[in-house]
C-alpha cells in the first residue's frame, strides 16, 4: 500500500496536506527515539566495559564490593569460573560494612519487606550511597546474585536404616553418636544459627518503632522475630553437622543491612557463640543443646541467653524452648516446639510466650500466644498464631482491645521453587555457596571449607562420608586440647556471667585478609611419627 503523497496524486486538499504533515512529524520522532535508545545502550555497554575492567566498587569509602553468589561444585569448577566472570558484571554490589553509615540508619531508606518466594530479599532502590570525595559519581547497592537451589547430585543415594543406627545409643547425648551423612543436611550448626536471622528486617521496623516511641510496637516485632526462627525447622527430616572444635561461619548481606559471624567455642559441652550487627540494632548469643535419644523421640533442651540490643540502649534477653522430634522409627518424622518463652526488656516492656505442647487429640496444632505487659505488669497487647505459619497481634487501651481486626506482624516466605529432599528454605539454600571470590576472603575455619559438606551438598556420598569419618577421627583430640587451655580465637568468656562475648577483629583481618591464628582444622593431620602434633593445632 502506497502512502498518501508519495507515487499517488489526491489532489492539493488541506486535509490530506495536514495528514501528510502529521505523517512526516512522526517518522520524524521515530527517527530521534531510535536515535536516543542507542544512545542509552551505548552508554550502558560502556559502563559495563568499566565495570569488566575495574570490579571493585569504592563506595562511601569503604573497599571492595561484595562477592556474586554461584555455587562452586566438583566437577563445574572451571566453568563456573568463566560464568562468574560475567556474573560479576552484572551484579556488582558493596560491602555490608556501607550499610551501617549514618545516612543507611534513616527510617526512610530501609529495606522493604516482601513474602515473595522468588524474591526472598528485596531492598528499595532509592538506597543510594555517595561517595566520600567531591565531583564522583553515586554507587547504587545492587542486590547479589545469590542461588536458588542445589547442585544436582552426582550419585545415587543410599539408604540407612535409622534403626539400626540407634538402638544402641537409646538415652545416650545426641552430640556424641556417628551418623552417616544420609542423616544430615549440607549446612552446619553454626549456619544453622544464621537461618534465624531471616526474617531480621523485624529488628529493622522494631527499631524503627522505638525511634517513633512506640515501645509496644517494638516489643511486638521483638517477640514475632523470636518466633519467625522456628518456622524452618518444618519438615526438616536432617540435622546440620556438627562443627569441629574452632570452626567459624560468616554471612556479608547487604540487602538484608546485616553481617553475622559465629564460632564453635567448645566441644563438650559443645557451645556455639554468634554475634551480628543490623541497622540500629546488635544480636548476639550461644547456642548449647543437650539432647537425647527416647527411643521414638529426640528432645532438645536449649541452654543459652540470646541478647538484643538497640542503638538506643534498650535490651531484649530470652531463651529457646523445647524441641522434640516425633516417630523416628515408625511413621511420619515430625518435630514441635513447646514451653514457655519469656522476652525480658530493660525499659518499659517485657512479653510472655507460650507455644502450646502439641497431643494427638490436637486439632489446630503449633499455636503460639503471648502476651506483652508494661513494667507495672499491665496487660497492653496480645499475640496469636503459629511458629509455621504468621503471628498476628492485638494493641489493648486500658485491657480492651483498640480494633476489633489483629494485625499481621510477621508471615511464613513461600517455599523454594526447587524443593530439595532436605527441605530447605529458600534463605537456607544460600547460605553454603562458595565462590572462587569468596573462598579468597574466607578463614580456613570457615564451615563453606568442610569438605564432607561440600561432597554432600554436591551429591557425592562416597566423599562425604569418608571425609566425615577423617574429620571425626581428628576431632577426637579436640576434648584434649580444650583440657589443656584451649581458647576460642574471636570470643571470649565473660567473667561475670560466665557468657562468651565477641572481642572483635573479624572483619577487620577480613579485609586484610590476615588470618595468624586461624587454624587449618579441616586439613590432614601431621605424621605422628615424623612430627609431633603442635599444642596450637585446632581440631
Amino acid at each position: 500500500m502506497v502512502r498518501p503523497g508519495h507515487g499517488q496524486n489526491f489532489g492539493s486538499s488541506p486535509a490530506y496536506s495536514q495528514l501528510e504533515t502529521e505523517v512526516s512529524n512522526i517518522e520524524k520522532c521515530n527517527n530521534l527515539l531510535f536515535m536516543l535508545i542507542c544512545c542509552v545502550f551505548q552508554v550502558l555497554n560502556e559502563q559495563d566495559t568499566t565495570h569488566s575492567i575495574r570490579p571493585e566498587c569504592s563506595c562511601s569509602g569503604h573497599g571492595k564490593c561484595c562477592e556474586s553468589s554461584n555455587t562452586e561444585s566438583s566437577d563445574d569448577a572451571g566453568i563456573q569460573e568463566l560464568d562468574e566472570s560475567s556474573d560479576e558484571d552484572d551484579y556488582n554490589f558493596c560491602d555490608t560494612r556501607q550499610s551501617f553509615s549514618d545516612s543507611a540508619a534513616s527510617p526512610d531508606l530501609r529495606m522493604k519487606h516482601s513474602n515473595s518466594s522468588n524474591d526472598v530479599q528485596q531492598y528499595d532502590h532509592n538506597f543510594v550511597e555517595s561517595r566520600s570525595g567531591k565531583g564522583e559519581n553515586e554507587c547504587l547497592l545492587l542486590p547479589p546474585k545469590r542461588r536458588t537451589k542445589l547442585p544436582e547430585p552426582v550419585e545415587k543415594e543410599k539408604g540407612v536404616s535409622l534403626w539400626s543406627m540407634i538402638k544402641d545409643n537409646v538415652g545416650k547425648d545426641l552430640t556424641r553418636v556417628c551418623l552417616p551423612v544420609y542423616f544430615n543436611e549440607p549446612i552446619s550448626s553454626l549456619q544453622k544459627c544464621f537461618e534465624d536471622l531471616e526474617y531480621s528486617h523485624l529488628l529493622d521496623r522494631a527499631y524503627d518503632y522505638g525511634l517513633k516511641g512506640n515501645s509496644v510496637m517494638r516489643t511486638l516485632c521483638v517477640a514475632a522475630f523470636a518466633v519467625s526462627g522456628y518456622a524452618s525447622s518444618d519438615g526438616r527430616p536432617c540435622k546440620p553437622f556438627n562443627p569441629l572444635l574452632g570452626e567459624t561461619y560468616e554471612a556479608d548481606f547487604p540487602e538484608n543491612g546485616i553481617r553475622f559471624f559465629s564460632e564453635k567455642v567448645s566441644h563438650h559441652p559443645m557451645v556455639m557463640a554468634c554475634h551480628c550487627e543490623g541497622r540500629g540494632w546488635k544480636f548476639w548469643g550461644e547456642s548449647n543443646v543437650k539432647s537425647k535419644f527416647w527411643g521414638q523421640t529426640i528432645q532438645l533442651d536449649p541452654v543459652g541467653v540470646l541478647t538484643l540490643e538497640f542503638d538506643d540502649g534498650e535490651i531484649f534477653k530470652w531463651s529457646k524452648v523445647t524441641t522434640t522430634i516425633n516417630n523416628l522409627i515408625i511413621g511420619r518424622l515430625y518435630c514441635h516446639h513447646h514451653g514457655t518463652m519469656k522476652i525480658s526488656g530493660n525499659r518499659q516492656h517485657s512479653c510472655k510466650l507460650t507455644f502450646k505442647q502439641q497431643s494427638f487429640l490436637e486439632r489446630n496444632p503449633r499455636q503460639v500466644q503471648g502476651v506483652v505487659e508494661d513494667i507495672g505488669g499491665t496487660k497492653v497487647a496480645t499475640l496469636r498464631g503459629k511458629w509455621d505459619e504468621s503471628l498476628y497481634c492485638n494493641v489493648t487501651n486500658d485491657g480492651v482491645n483498640s480494633s476489633a481486626e489483629s494485625t499481621l506482624l510477621w508471615e511464613k516466605h513461600e517455599p523454594p521453587t526447587n524443593p530439595t529432599r532436605y527441605n530447605l528454605s529458600s534463605f537456607a539454600i544460600t547460605l553454603n555457596e562458595l565462590t572462587p571470590n569468596l573462598k579468597e576472603k574466607l578463614p580456613p575455619t570457615d564451615s563453606r571449607l568442610r569438605p564432607d559438606q561440600r561432597h554432600l551438598e554436591n551429591g557425592e556420598y562416597d566423599k562425604a562420608n569418608s571425609e566425615k569419618l577423617r574429620l571425626e577421627t581428628r576431632q577426637r583430640m579436640a576434648r584434649k586440647m580444650q583440657d589443656n587451655g584451649w581458647k576460642p580465637r574471636w570470643f571470649d568468656r565473660d567473667t561475670e556471667d560466665g557468657a562468651f562475648h565477641y572481642t572483635g577483629g573479624y572483619w577487620e583481618a577480613r579485609e586484610q585478609r590476615k588470618w595468624d591464628g586461624c587454624r587449618d582444622i579441616f586439613g590432614e593431620l601431621p605424621d605422628k611419627k615424623t612430627s609431633p602434633v603442635p599444642a596450637s593445632l585446632g581440631i
